[in-house]
């Protein structure tokens, strides 16, 4: 039998339910490589393997008959922005980390851990995330950085860095994400690993207060289409229990035909979604924030783009320019609505005295933003959204780049500063929306969108150093999750190179 840790998800979840492996065999199995590989990687931040054995037996022990989830017995994690019992949770902030008697055990799971608990799963810990989950890096005051597996010295993306880091070393099988500006697909994208963005409503978003443009939803990062889509069927799901107060679930849930799992297989038969016809995609580096800053595609950038225009092509699909716009006004907007979270974050003058110099400086602006502005900037974004949403109309798909530049070396963000201090906080958030500057327009407008590697490469200039992956986004139209899983399983079939991470 193939080896535990070499299963795809889709494999460990077969094997679990037909008994071919126990669940205490199997959580014991990833329990051993984080002990052994964590240290280097800084993927977890809590590893509660006492729970997760406890969980596991309780697992083993059903008696025969018994109704099983549709992941029994498969290993997962949490971000450290959700509550789990029994676990801590510090959200990556020294404001609350650092508090007497350190970050509070949370005593109930959260709207997504009570889902995924529901299913049979089982945690394994805590994952490192940006302070409040605010950054597309994964490196805070709280724990060790989450390293790329492929290049340690560079970061995993974020804001699921710890996830992302975790799935493509091994320490995961496949792992849930949450996505507000690119937090599944950035670190998906720079860890080698398919990252979809699903379509707003699509499964449980937090609630207005906290998400005032409705722009975060959960979604998968995992090794393949197949991964992606199980882990989708069962985001999917119905709540366990009396629905929760700050979920939003909306009749777009399921797939258009059966499960997003069942659809994969069939396109992969040959019965693909869009039926004989090749689809129309647009190709476009335009991004929204050129308006306010000169967006450098680097050559690996293009040269990931290009790979993928290939392989689409060869697929038989018709990949043309797109002529795409976006409203100068989006940046400030976009900035404005994002930062509000930080604005209403409960925490006291000493609490705040403990935040890092970007979340710092977020949450002055934010304290300072009046309730006319907000509005103004979610109306802002409310227009792009049409403005946008019309556009890309014209094509089936949309593909850009799914970052402008390689893996970001650890510190990159504020380099010249220290991490706490408020004076780098302009060049941080600049940074990042250079080197994501494609992504947090997807939210904003709803749609779905999955990133997928094209190509291996060392950074220009490097040619002793080790191979990162590159990749493209790809943009669907409304609810067309079932579509892009399908274009990336035929990606997948023309055989996407991929070295084992260095870690």
């Amino acid at each position: 039998m193939t080896p535990i840790g070499d299963l795809s998800a889709v494999q460990l979840r077969d094997a679990l339910a037909r008994g071919e492996l126990r669940a205490v065999e199997t959580a014991e199995h990833f329990l051993a490589r984080i002990e052994e590989r964590n240290p280097a990687l800084g993927a977890f931040v809590h590893v509660a393997a006492d729970l997760a054995l406890a969980r596991a037996r309780a697992l083993d022990a059903l008696p025969p008959g018994a109704a099983r989830g549709p992941l029994h017995g498969v290993p997962l994690a949490l971000k450290d922005l959700h509550d789990v019992a029994g676990m801590p949770t510090t959200y990556g902030s020294a404001a609350v980390a650092g508090q007497r008697g350190g970050a509070p055990v949370a005593e109930t799971d959260d709207d997504l851990a009570a889902v995924l608990s529901a299913t049979g799963a089982v945690f394994l810990g805590k994952t490192q995330v940006p302070e409040f989950g605010l950054d597309c890096y994964s490196e805070n005051l709280v724990a060790p950085p989450a390293r790329n597996p492929y290049d340690p010295s560079t970061g995993a993306g974020g804001s699921s860095g710890g996830q992302a880091a975790a799935v493509a070393a091994g320490l995961l099988p496949v792992a849930p994400g949450s996505d507000g500006g690119g937090s599944v697909r950035i670190p998906a994208a720079a860890c080698g690993l398919v990252g979809l963005k699903p379509n707003r409503g699509r499964v449980p978003t937090a609630d207005a207060q906290s998400d005032a443009a409705q722009l975060v939803v959960h979604g998968p990062l995992a090794h393949t289409a197949e991964d992606a889509a199980l882990l989708l069927d069962v985001l999917c799901s119905p709540a366990p229990g009396p629905a929760h107060g700050n979920v939003v679930r909306r009749a777009v849930r399921a797939a258009p035909q059966g499960s997003f799992l069942d659809g994969v297989r069939a396109a992969r038969r040959g019965d693909l979604p869009w039926g004989d016809r090749p689809l129309r995609i647009g190709v476009s580096t335009a991004s929204p924030f050129d308006a306010v800053q000169d967006v450098e595609v680097s050559p690996e950038a293009r040269a990931a783009l290009e790979a993928g225009v290939a392989r689409l092509r060869a697929a038989g699909h018709e990949v043309e320019e797109a002529e795409l716009s976006y409203d100068p006004e989006y940046p400030g907007a976009f900035f404005d609505v994002w930062t509000t979270s930080m604005g209403t974050a409960p925490l006291d003058e000493d609490q705040a005295g403990r935040l890092t110099g970007l979340a710092g400086e977020f949450r002055a602006r934010a304290l300072r933003r009046s309730a006319v502005e907000l509005a103004r900037a979610v109306n802002v974004l409310r227009r792009v959204e049409q403005d946008v949403v019309r556009a890309y109309g014209a094509w089936d798909v949309v593909l850009t780049p799914a970052l402008a530049m390689t893996p970001r070396p650890l510190g990159w963000y504020w380099e010249g500063f220290d991490l706490a201090d408020p004076a780098g906080a302009e060049q941080d958030y600049r940074r990042q929306c250079g080197y994501t500057p494609w992504t947090s327009v997807v939210n904003v407008v709803g749609l779905p969108a999955v990133t997928v590697p094209t190509l291996w490469t060392r950074p220009a200039g490097d040619d002793d150093g080790p191979v990162v992956p590159m990749g493209v986004q790809l943009i669907g139209r409304p609810s067309a999750e079932a579509q892009l899983l399908a274009v990336v399983a035929q990606l997948e079939d023309r055989g996407l190179p991929g070295p084992r991470p260095a870690v």
